[in-house]
């Protein structure tokens, strides 16, 4: 079984029909500690970094994803999601985040004619093709990007993707053992998009 977080930060609607349209029957979870009845978890995320963790300790899902991810489990960080994987960002300083990836998200500097934020349709590498999330996919395929900040680990071995935009080959998706992410929107991605949601759902299924 495959839960999808609902802290009042996530485009819930869009992810859970991708899942749907994958073969899944994902579970919106509000209580944490529902989380530990379930063999995977998504964490979706639109807006604000601070305000994300702010929603998460409301919530009370902080230490319950920390012991999660722990427990050896698939989880998955969309967009602000994967972003709140890393420890911490420019957007909210001071703020920490979940420190299951170490590193930290940085905003994109101003460039001549490339636009902050970052929307639309791009290409990702792969920097990592055996990584599970990939399993089966062409490399450099296109997904569909909204954010103004990037995901910068401090290891270039948790960098499992990559995408030019301003700055070169900026970490798109990462990845550490049990726990992805991806700053693009699978949901939103058409048939690369479902075939990482497909590879994930793979990954929970392998957990029964």
């Amino acid at each position: 079984m495959i839960a999808l977080i609902d802290y009042d930060m996530g485009n819930l609607f869009s992810v859970t029909r991708a899942f749907e349209f994958c073969g899944a029957k994902p579970a919106v979870v509000s209580r944490p500690e529902e989380l530990r009845n379930f063999d995977a978890a998504v964490l979706p995320g639109v807006g604000n970094f601070g305000d994300g963790m702010e929603h998460l300790e409301k919530y009370g899902f902080i230490a319950e994803l920390r012991d999660f991810a722990a427990s050896g489990r698939p989880l998955l960080g969309i967009c602000m999601g994967m972003q709140m994987l890393l420890d911490s960002s420019e957007e909210a300083p001071g703020v920490p985040g979940l420190g299951l990836i170490p590193g930290r998200v940085r905003r994109f500097p101003g460039a001549a004619g490339e636009k902050v934020p970052q929307i639309g349709w791009n290409t990702m590498r792969f920097a990592q093709s055996h990584s599970p999330l990939f399993s089966g996919m062409p490399d450099s395929g296109w997904f569909y990007f909204v954010h103004s900040y990037y995901a910068e680990p401090d290891s270039p071995d948790d960098v499992i993707g990559t995408t030019d935009y301003i700055v070169p080959s900026y970490a798109s998706a990462i990845g550490r053992g049990n726990l992805f992410g991806v700053q693009f929107h699978p949901e939103k991605s058409q048939r690369r998009g479902l075939d990482i949601i497909a590879n994930f759902i793979g990954m929970a299924n392998a957990q029964k």
